[in-house]
């Protein structure tokens, strides 16, 4: 597999140097140069997820990696399923959060797990990746414990969820987290910084877990497939899959699922009030906003990295980006839309209940929607609790971690700092 840099393509690297390289000079994005269609889509959707899922992933490598190794690698990281749940409503939730740290995030981050293990060479390696909830957890789980890797997880300080917080802040080891006093654009721009200092990647190994590492992309690419491979024959061609979206790493493996052939009929890119993609797409101006914190605390970006995917592959493909849906709401829509949605009898969390929302607005009546859930309601039991007046049970893995105490440090969103702390 060959995959050119968006900002510079003259750098060309193989899926494994970019896995391990993480970005590409300029603070460019990896991204593959052939995505050609699947042959016989049909018979793939009739394969259980793992097995579809490897053939996917073989098929975008190509010769670079034999077909057994990927489904070694896969078999090991695919380990839950990611059920679709048809709504009295008639749309469907494909509910992403049955892995080990309840977010579908479990997806990109084991599978790169497995990727890096299996291609590293006996350097050292730093993982330093941002977090606006829950790709720290996805990522500290998949990575702890494997040795030879250190793993540093960035992120807002009093911006995320406690439980969220405690999922991924209290198991130490080689998993250190740092508190930062900024919001999510302020850890992001850091983890740029440090890709920019040849230095401090040379010492210390780095490379990103982010959505911007092209191995977390393939495989979030899977589960578009599983998706429409629940629902009726009838029905795949008529899909619309609303995406809650803030990096843009979940809508960009859904446009690259449609690009290998997989029949849906379009997407819905639908986030909070940081609405830098949806203003874009009404007026061509692209005017990133202050980031505002909000209830859909995973969807707080403003400068999301993974839009120039987005732009680069319609642009490949001819496809205008005006074709994509997309809106925005608050969080009294946010409120009012979990209200609704457990009045269908459907117990949702902040992120699902906006793609939800928006779904219902944009659907046609010709047409069969299905939104992503992105997180286990536990995650978010103080805002859904209070939103619905329950008291959600804590799933296993949350309880446990719960009553652990948080390991993190506190830094400002300051280079200076972090610089000092990696090196340390």
């Amino acid at each position: 597999m060959n995959l050119y840099n968006i900002k510079d393509n003259s750098e060309q690297v193989s899926f494994a140097q970019a896995v391990r390289q993480g970005l590409g000079r300029d603070q460019g994005l990896f991204f593959p140069e052939v995505i050609a269609p699947l042959a016989d889509v049909d018979a793939l959707l009739d394969l259980p997820l793992a097995e579809r899922s490897a053939r996917i992933i073989s098929h975008l490598l190509g010769d670079e990696v034999p077909a057994a190794k990927v489904s070694e690698l896969i078999n090991a990281a695919f380990t839950f399923p990611a059920p679709l749940v048809k709504l009295k409503d008639g749309t469907y939730a494909l509910e992403l959060f049955h892995g080990p740290t309840l977010a579908f995030k479990d997806f990109g981050g084991r599978f790169m797990a497995q990727c890096l293990a299996a291609f590293r060479t006996n350097d050292k390696i730093t993982i330093l990746t941002a977090t606006s909830g829950d790709t720290g957890a996805a990522v500290a789980h998949a990575f702890y414990g494997l040795e030879g890797i250190e793993v540093v997880i960035l992120y807002p300080k009093g911006k995320i969820s406690p439980l969220q917080e405690k999922l991924f802040c209290t198991l130490g080891g080689n998993i250190r987290t740092i508190a930062i006093d900024g919001d999510f654009d302020a850890c992001q721009a850091l983890v740029k910084q440090a890709f920019d200092d040849e230095a401090l990647k040379k010492a210390i190994g780095l490379n990103s877990a982010n959505s911007i590492n092209i191995s977390r992309l393939l495989a979030q690419v899977c589960y578009y497939f599983e998706a429409v491979a629940q629902l009726p024959k009838a029905d795949r061609a008529k899909a619309v899959i609303s995406v809650p979206s803030g990096n843009f790493g979940n809508l960009t493996a859904g446009l690259i699922a449609k690009a290998l052939g997989l029949p849906v009929k379009r997407f819905i890119a639908a986030t909070n009030a940081n609405d830098t993609v949806p203003r874009y797409l009404k007026t061509g101006q692209w005017e990133p906003h202050q980031t505002v914190a909000t209830l859909s605390n995973a969807m707080d970006v403003s400068r999301p990295n993974n839009w120039p995917r987005v732009e680069e592959l319609c642009r490949r493909k001819g496809w205008a980006l005006e074709t994509l849906g997309s809106g925005m709401r608050n969080d009294a829509d946010t409120r009012d839309a979990l209200k609704r949605l457990h009045q269908l009898d459907y117990l949702c969390e902040p992120h699902g209940a906006i793609a939800w929302d928006l779904l219902g607005e944009q659907l046609a009546e010709d047409e069969v929607g299905i939104f992503l859930c992105t997180a286990h309601p536990a995650k978010f039991k103080e805002s859904v609790d209070e939103i619905l007046g329950l008291d959600v049970p804590l799933p296993a893995p949350l309880a446990k971690h719960a009553e652990l105490p948080l390991l993190s440090v506190n830094l400002p969103a300051e280079f200076a700092g972090l610089r000092a702390f990696l090196l340390a």
